[in-house]
């Protein structure tokens, strides 16, 4: 009796058991669900439905649960569930409830971050920090060096004073159980010769060649004039002559169009205009005089007296 007691308690045990998902900040993730032999399932975060899903038919019902009311969950092949764009929010339990079985997962959402900045200068302070969300307990966080030493149980780090050895890529190692994630940060510090600025030197007259070094040597041909070398004056001179032919050409161009506006002027000026109808010539000339009749006048016979 004592020997089912405890085999129905393992039972218990391994199918309660949940399962530990590991991701970073953004990423994607995917659940699927045992639900083998089952006609419908139900996805929950933590006590909230995200999908109910029909198996035979295929259609889905959503909830109310965080994930699915910002639209970034959804259900394929019926049993997987993809889980897009993760936040520390979503850290958490996760459920599946088929009608024949139970899976859970604990999603745990891993971020990183290096304040002030990934470059530094030498000597300068940064704190490296790794946040893990969904388990308080069971977790063990460790910073790697980039030389491959392992740091105090610690989700922050310290550097008061970097130095060169202290760039390359950091490792955030999380573990729980037998599960191991681990999320790459790279710092740079950069050299402290390459931050500090020397003086100008001047030169104020001719100098004697230093040892090894004759005056016809090809070295001493970069003097430079004013802090410039040779070539930058040479093509100082070509843009500045280019810029003065380009000049040139414009002002060429606009008397050019000038002599041709006034030509058409000129000569539409000297072109004769038509005579309106108001200004045809009109002489004062004497009328024709009255054409004389041909022939004999013909006198009216005068009246029979009575």
């Amino acid at each position: 009796m004592k020997a089912i007691v405890w085999c129905v308690f393992v039972l218990g045990a391994v199918s309660a058991a949940a399962k530990v998902v590991m991701t970073n900040a953004g990423e994607k993730v995917m659940l699927e669900c045992d639900a083998a032999r089952s006609d419908s399932l139900q996805w929950y975060q933590t006590d909230k439905m995200i999908v109910s899903v029909d198996m035979k038919s295929g259609r889905q019902q959503p909830g109310n649960a965080p994930v699915a009311k910002e639209k970034r969950s959804t259900v394929r092949q019926d049993t997987e569930l993809h889980i897009s764009g993760v936040t520390e929010k979503d850290a958490g339990k996760f459920t599946c409830k088929a009608s024949r079985k139970t899976t859970e997962y604990v999603l745990l959402v891993v971020s990183t971050s290096v304040s002030p900045s990934p470059v530094l200068q030498p000597g300068s302070e940064a704190r490296l920090r790794c946040q893990v969300k969904g388990l308080d307990t069971g977790l063990t966080v460790q910073w790697k060096k980039p030389d491959g030493s392992l740091l105090s149980d610690s989700q922050e780090v310290q550097l008061n004073s970097a130095t060169t050895s202290d760039g390359g890529t950091w490792q955030c190692v999380v573990q729980y159980g037998s599960e191991t994630f681990s999320r790459d940060v790279t710092i740079k510090v950069e050299d402290a010769k390459l931050t500090t600025t020397s003086a100008p030197v001047t030169q104020r007259g001719p100098q004697a060649p230093g040892p090894g070094v004759t005056a016809d040597d090809p070295a001493d041909v970069g003097v430079q004039l004013l802090g410039l070398s040779w070539w930058v004056w040479v093509a100082l001179g070509v843009g500045c002559l280019v810029s003065v032919l380009l000049l040139v050409l414009a002002i060429i161009l606009c008397q050019r169009i000038k002599r041709k506006k006034r030509r058409r002027y000129l000569k539409v000026k000297h072109v004769p205009q038509p005579l309106t109808p108001r200004k045809f010539c009109e002489c004062n000339r004497p009328t024709a005089a009255a054409r004389p009749q041909r022939g004999r006048r013909r006198e009216k016979p005068s009246a029979l007296p009575l």
